[in-house]
């Protein structure tokens, strides 16, 4: 019986990917298996030792400790591209209400509600106030090409607008998913300088906090729209009010606004919609269930953000070891943990060793070794956890 602690309300599509029987979900579980999180936030909270994986419905996890759980073995999930779709036309409708006052133009109509005969007379006498530029010819930069930005980016071309990209960790998988027609920027500063409209699709590292900053809007167009619907962090509000009040910036919309932002009339504030849809959550809650079900189970590990991806062929034997380690080769692993398991019967070894040493395992055994034998293998240098998977009789 496998434990789920929910910590936020989950779409039902989800929850049911959790065989009844088998699994246990609720929010007041105790000694849970696994965590299924959307928007709480685990930096501070006491993470039980039970827990094996935790899997986030959204793409961003910077409200879970990733470094905490990586020392501790648990695998942590996301699900990049569940919501790409919910956020890419979030994008649209935001290059839109920057590109012409019609937010100001809406609120400004409400207020000749009662003029009667004179509305059609006052709309055609006001609707210059509101005026705004075209999408098509301009062009667009798009800062980080994966799930999102590069359906942002096909959307542009749809519209007739040229695009360019910037992503210095594009995957292979991520470059075959992108258009030809996306032209490449070497750096974030070329991308600046070319762009009418930029559209921010990063995660929030430390390697991206205050990545627009006063120093890099100095090589922005004087009438450029900045969209940032990915987090917030990643521009430095302050920079922003000073440019959109200098004049050296045509607008700002962002998905996270703050007091400091919402106190600046020229800031396009939305209230965090970009996943806020009944589909969006639905395909994010139902990829989160999934991968847990997979991990628990079989040892699967996909789209983990701090261990590496692990496809294990079908489980033949009664026990499964899944072994998260740090610093080993397959080789120095394969010939430690052998040598602890002795005679037994070892029918597959599978091991994969991401770029920053962190590695996972699976090794197919015969019978289930020892708790002696357990405790030996997880003192061996380099083990960080090893989870013990029986196959259903």
């Amino acid at each position: 019986m496998f434990r789920i602690q929910t910590m936020n309300k989950i779409s039902p599509i989800g929850l049911s990917e959790f065989p009844q029987g088998t699994y246990t979900v609720g929010d007041n579980v105790s000694e849970p298996h696994a965590i299924l999180v959307r928007s709480a936030d685990l930096n501070n909270a006491a993470i039980a030792p039970s827990v094996l994986g935790i899997a986030r419905a959204g793409a961003g996890y910077n409200n879970i400790p990733v470094a905490k759980c990586s020392d501790s073995g648990i695998v942590v999930f996301n699900t990049p591209g569940a919501n790409a779709n919910a956020v890419k036309e979030l994008a649209l409708a935001a290059m839109l209400i920057a590109s012409r006052d019609i937010v100001g133009g809406i609120n400004w109509a409400h207020t000749i509600a009662g003029k009667g005969a004179e509305v059609p007379d006052l709309v055609e006498k006001e609707k210059s106030k509101f005026e705004g530029g075209e999408l098509r010819g301009k062009t667009l930069g798009v800062i980080g090409l994966g799930a999102i930005g590069s359906m942002v980016a096909s959307a542009a071309l749809a519209l007739d607008m040229k695009v360019v990209g910037y992503d210095p960790a594009l995957t292979i998988e991520g470059a075959w998913n992108l258009s030809s027609q996306v032209r490449r920027a070497e750096t974030l500063e070329s991308l600046l300088g070319k762009s009418d409209y930029i559209s921010i699709h990063v995660p929030l590292l430390d390697a991206t906090k205050g990545l627009i900053n006063s120093e890099n809007l100095r090589l922005v167009k004087k009438d450029a729209r900045i969209l940032n619907l990915s987090r917030s962090g990643l521009v430095k509000d302050k920079d922003i009010v000073e440019a959109l009040e200098a004049g050296r910036l045509g607008a700002y919309v962002t998905d996270f606004p703050t007091a400091e932002l919402l106190a600046c009339k020229k800031v396009i504030p939305i209230p965090h919609l970009g996943a806020s849809t009944p589909e969006a959550e639905e395909n994010c809650a139902y990829m989160a269930a999934r991968q847990l079900v997979d991990y628990l189970e079989t040892g699967t590990i996909i789209n983990s953000v701090n261990f590496p991806r692990l496809r294990p062929d079908t489980q033949r034997t009664p026990v499964r070891l899944v072994l998260l380690s740090r610093g080993l080769d397959g080789a120095k692993l394969a010939t430690q943990v052998g040598g602890k398991l002795g005679d037994a019967k070892v029918d597959n070894v599978i091991t994969v060793v991401g770029g920053d040493g962190y590695g996972a395992s699976v090794i197919d055994i015969a019978s289930e070794p020892s708790p002696e034998v357990l405790d030996s293998i997880n003192k061996l240098e380099g083990i960080v956890r090893v989870n013990v998977l029986k196959k259903p009789v």
